[in-house]
């Protein structure tokens, strides 16, 4: 007979948003006593009403802000191997029905009902971000059920984000089973790019803006295009590879320019693209004093809102970014500006986009606004997982 599982209770009245379909309880919403307070670190509990109603099973971390994120609503399933397997494959299934190739976000966390976990598909690799605690013990766990579920040939635990410190882990890269070489190979329509899953920024590709790429890159065909924070060259080389005749790229990265640099080879377009490294805001400004103009620019910059308290002057560099980045569009060219802050809500980073095309002296309309693409599906009840956001805007 299995072992019941550690109790937790919710304080008098605090159980509203978890029964009408929230993922998680918060530290002030749980009874903290002693007993609970001492369950270790990604304990797997089930959470209570203060009358002992169960609400489901789920992982507790009794020392992180977000204590309780819910695995299951029925208090009686088991969070074993066979539990993750049936989660792998109900994801696994729905990415097989949008796409016809396995290169894409395969646990997109609490959407996919497993909190915590990231998980990326790379052919036959799997990379994988455990960013709690209660995913952090269950790891042995995964592992053996990714074997089970998908037999993939190597698997990469990218454990290096900064939400692990939240949750009082530690930082960890390493290869869990097999061998993935320097780069492995990334397919997105026609193109082949090379992603460093081990070294390189994420999971080592971002899957979330495919379709912003496909949607952009026909844009830039018969003119010039900028892509900057280029990364590993997504929506540059796709320019590149839909007529565009020059594209530059720019990044502080050189590892990442690198990667730009194989894959406008492999593609054969580096006869029309460019990467450069360097400060990107210096470089917008460098460009709009020698009066450059582009058909489209690209801007996909690193999260500058990494924390609430970071919002202000966050929002204003999206607010400089625009402003910087509209000054080189040409008229009738397009701008293209992307947000992966989750903290940003959708009409704060709007507005700072609009503000900055004001700044320079430009109008326009948005012809586009969009989010990642359906391998990184929104959780009903946590619009957090709806992180991206982007606009296109047609520049006068």
């Amino acid at each position: 007979m299995a072992t019941p599982l550690p109790r937790v209770f919710l304080q008098h009245g605090r159980d509203r948003r978890i029964v009408e379909g929230h993922p998680w309880a918060y530290s002030n919403e749980v009874r903290m006593d002693a007993e609970t307070k001492a369950l270790p670190p990604g304990t797997v509990v089930t959470l209570h009403r203060v009358d002992s109603k169960p609400l489901g099973v789920g992982a507790f971390n009794p020392h992180a802000l977000i204590s309780f994120r819910l695995f299951d609503r029925d208090p009686r399933v088991t969070i074993d191997e066979g539990f993750f397997v049936q989660r792998l494959r109900r994801a696994l299934d729905l990415r097989r029905r949008l796409f016809d190739r396995p290169f894409y976000r395969l646990i997109h966390a609490e959407a996919d009902a497993l909190p915590g976990l990231i998980a990326d598909l790379f052919g036959d690799v799997v990379v994988v971000e455990a960013n709690t605690a209660g995913m952090e013990s269950l790891t042995p766990i995964l592992l053996a059920a990714l074997d089970e579920a998908l037999a993939p040939e190597a698997i990469v635990l990218r454990n290096d984000s900064r939400m692990r410190t939240s949750e009082g882990l530690g930082s960890e890269v390493r290869i869990a089973k097999g061998d993935v070489g320097e780069t492995i190979e990334v397919r997105e329509g026609d193109l082949v790019f090379a992603a460093d899953v081990v070294s390189g920024q994420k999971t080592g590709w971002y899957f979330d803006q495919r379709e912003n790429r496909a949607f952009v890159a026909p844009l830039a065909a018969d003119g010039r295009m900028l892509d900057v924070y280029c990364h590993s060259g997504g929506f540059a080389v796709a320019a590149a590879h839909r007529g565009a005749i020059e594209v530059i790229g720019v990044d502080s990265s050189e590892a990442a320019l690198d990667l730009a640099r194989r894959a406008a080879q492999t593609n054969r377009v580096d006869h029309i693209c460019r990467f450069d490294r360097g400060d990107v805001f210096e470089g917008l400004e460098r460009m709009a004093q020698a009066a450059e103009r582009f058909r489209v620019v690209v801007a996909d910059p690193p999260p500058f809102v990494k924390s609430r308290k970071e919002l202000g002057s966050g929002l204003r560099g999206y607010r400089k970014l625009a402003r910087l980045a509209a000054t080189l569009v040409e008229p009738g060219g397009f701008l293209f500006v992307a947000s992966c802050s989750h903290n940003v809500e959708p009409e704060p980073f709007a507005a700072e986009v609009v503000k900055g095309l004001a700044g320079a002296s430009r109008t326009g309309r948005i012809v586009r606004s969009a989010g990642a693409g359906p391998d990184h599906p929104i959780h009903t009840h946590l619009p957090e997982t709806a992180y991206l956001k982007s606009l296109l805007v047609h520049v006068d």
